[in-house]
């Protein structure tokens, strides 16, 4: 093994910054490592990142292993007291190149002693543009716009993983966006943290919707532009206006909504009731008929009885939620929330299957009411793209890769579309 074997967990902006990762620890001369990109999101995404190290230490028994991201940020002594890990590395240092040059010095570098390298998130003041090529696929790019958080959802450990709101200039994102579709990039996905809180911290505060606008403006031959996760309650008027107006803004909305019921959104600490939900629903539907929602919902929350449960099961409905991302509740130390009193293990495990069960019903309803139309498609394989919706499609013959195709819906395939 000589090139560095990298393992990623967790959200796109992760991803992302495992690509952006790569190219750092290759340009340091990084050689015989594995690197692990962590979520800390729920007690369960931590242990599987565990269960990931000691698994590629015994395939990789003569690599370093350098473990990184927001579990490494939040709780390093539990990955620096682990036999196989040579490194906890912080989600600042993650992103210097000289973090990587140190390493890549071997065992007699000075500071290499140190097992862990991870300082206080929250003096965090910027957020690099890190310009990368895009990854996944050679039709669609990810650019991060944004880092941290500022609000303190009482279940979330996140803001403790990645520190406060940290927006990147406008002018830096339309420069690398641009540079993406030079070369080729049909799709460009902005990411972050909290991305509404985008633009707060730059001069004169503009709002997610002003890059939004500026980006359409200003990249005029990018075919389509898509925004990862956003917090309803905060989407401002530019960008309601522009998800109603701009085509090239793709008709697909992940919100975060985490619960149906009032009493346990204000315990959750949200910002928003499920009536604002609705609401905002409701309108961005009336001014485009084709959009499509995905949410996040945590099922078992603390103090969550069935009444309360019974609350977010109707939101998936009155919402008119097609993608449903289900968390079942786990207690993150550190966290409000896990001092709450707890619902049994059993009852959410039965809510969280349950919620999925009414999720996977409007997949489906919103899968077959596509035959026979037809979509605009982007081929991520010769086998395989997304609608403007994100709806996956499988092809029975092959199309070239990268490529925007219209194709007419002949049926349905589990969870895909049949073109």
């Amino acid at each position: 093994m000589n090139v560095p074997v990298f393992s990623n967990f967790g959200c796109r902006l992760n991803a992302y910054e495992t690509e952006a990762m790569k190219e750092l620890a290759a340009d340091a001369g990084l050689r015989d490592a594995v690197v692990v990109n962590t979520c800390a999101v729920t007690a369960e995404a931590v242990r599987k990142s565990q269960q990931a190290i000691r698994r590629l230490k015994r395939d990789n028994p003569g690599a370093q292993v350098i473990v990184t991201g927001c579990a490494a940020q939040t709780e390093p002594e539990t990955f620096a007291g682990m036999e196989e890990v040579a490194k906890v590395v912080g989600n600042l240092e993650k992103m210097q190149p000289d973090t990587w040059r140190n390493i890549a010095q071997g065992p007699d570098f000075i500071g290499k002693t140190e097992k862990v390298i991870v300082d206080d998130i929250m003096s965090a003041t910027e957020t690099a543009g890190h310009l990368i090529d895009g990854f996944g696929t050679r039709s669609r790019a990810y650019v991060q716009v944004q880092n941290g958080c500022d609000h303190r959802c009482t279940f979330c450990i996140i803001p403790f993983g990645r520190g406060n709101s940290r927006s990147v200039p406008a002018g830096v994102v339309v420069e690398q966006i641009q540079r993406l579709v030079d070369k080729g990039y049909n799709e460009v996905v902005l990411t972050g943290v909290d991305m509404t809180s985008w633009g707060a911290d730059l001069p004169g505060a503009p709002q997610l919707g002003n890059l939004v606008q500026r980006i359409l403006k200003l990249c005029p031959d990018l075919n389509r532009l898509r925004i990862s996760s956003i917090d309803s309650i905060e989407a401002d008027p530019a960008l309601v206006e522009a998800i109603a107006s701009e085509t090239r803004l793709m008709p697909h909305l992940h919100l975060s909504l985490q619960a149906g019921d009032d009493m346990i959104l204000k315990r959750m600490k949200r910002r928003h009731l499920r009536d604002d939900a609705i609401r905002f629903c409701e309108d961005m539907r009336r001014a485009r008929p084709d959009i499509i929602y995905g949410a996040d919902i945590i099922a078992g929350f603390p103090t969550e009885t069935e009444d309360m449960f019974d609350n977010s099961l109707k939101l998936v409905e009155e919402c008119g939620l097609t993608w449903l991302h289900v968390f079942p509740y786990s207690p993150r130390q550190g966290t409000p929330a896990a001092r709450m009193p707890q619902v049994a293990r059993a009852a959410i495990k039965d809510r969280a299957a349950r919620l999925r069960a009414v999720g996977d019903g409007m997949v489906q309803r919103h899968l077959h009411a596509q035959i026979g139309r037809r979509h605009r498609v982007l081929t991520e394989a010769a086998d395989m793209g997304r609608t403007e919706a994100f709806t996956e499609v499988a092809f029975t013959t092959p199309h070239p890769i990268g490529e925007i195709v219209e194709v007419e819906i002949s049926g349905v395939s589990g969870r895909q579309l049949i073109a």
